[in-house]
């Protein structure tokens, strides 16, 4: 069936948005890697650049051939997706590209946030496989978890669990604490960087080299939230019924100025 000019135009506003608000989370991957290069000495400042790449070019490749599908493959099974795998039969009537390229970009945000965790004391070799497989496998299955509505978390599932399932508007836990447990264990594992404790077990302080590019870092990845929160609407021109003046683009300024007031809350 095709379109009518309405729905085309409609189309087109809402995947632009959606495009918009994924290069805007992009935006995110310049804003860790100043803020960790800032972070660390001189001396380790472009291992640390580099591992933010890794997290951009290896994650891309990994979420195209396995993740997504593994995230939003059409499935009866509850833990993992089992089609769509390097984008097979997509765009169809649920996904189109726009989407896959916002999720895409979260994808990749979830390595940016452990790669801080690890700063100074991991090899590049293991942290592209680390890379590869927490994009393109972990994060995935989690996301299918609880953004499919196939998924055991998910709240749109037809038996929720605890009748309300896990609802996640913007990734605070399918994202985010994803990246943070898996920061976590990496540092637990590799353990504190050479020189950070003395001979007597006590801490040495270890400043990083440049303020500039953590203040610079910060600002940039404050920005990438107006895409992260408010993209995670998908859609702008959806209308509310009880309404002829408000709709989605109500609620997405809305998440905007929230976001401007967490972000000050949290900066004061």
């Amino acid at each position: 069936m095709e379109m009518s000019w309405e729905q085309s135009v409609t189309y087109s506003i809402n995947t632009v948005y959606l495009l918009f608000s994924a290069y805007l989370v992009f935006v995110m991957q310049l804003g860790f890697a100043m803020l960790c290069a800032g972070s660390v000495r001189a001396k380790n400042a472009m291992n640390i650049m580099l591992t933010n790449v890794v997290d951009a070019v290896v994650g891309s490749i990994s979420y195209y051939l396995f993740g997504f599908a593994f995230a939003f493959g059409d499935s009866s099974n509850p833990f993992i997706g089992t089609n769509f795998f390097a984008l097979k039969d997509i765009p169809n009537t649920s996904f189109d590209y726009s989407f896959f390229l916002y999720q895409w970009a979260f994808a990749i945000a979830v390595a940016g946030i452990t790669s801080g965790s690890i700063a100074e004391r991991t090899q590049f070799s293991a942290y592209l496989v680390f890379s590869f497989f927490l994009s393109g496998f972990v994060y995935p299955v989690v996301a299918h978890w609880v953004w499919s509505s196939s998924g055991w978390l998910s709240a749109s599932s037809t038996n929720p669990l605890f009748a309300s399932g896990a609802i996640d508007f913007a990734g605070s836990g399918v994202v985010h604490m994803v990246g943070a447990v898996a920061g976590f264990w990496g540092a637990l594992i590799e353990g504190p960087r050479v020189g950070r404790f003395d001979a007597f077990g006590k801490p040495v302080p270890m400043r990083g080299h440049n303020a500039t590019l953590v203040v610079l870092g910060t600002f940039l990845l404050w920005f990438g939230w107006f895409g992260f929160n408010p993209g995670s609407f998908d859609k702008i021109l959806v209308a509310y019924p009880s309404t002829t003046n408000q709709g989605n683009w109500t609620a997405i300024g809305r998440t905007a100025v929230t976001t401007t007031l967490a972000g000050s809350t949290a900066g004061i």
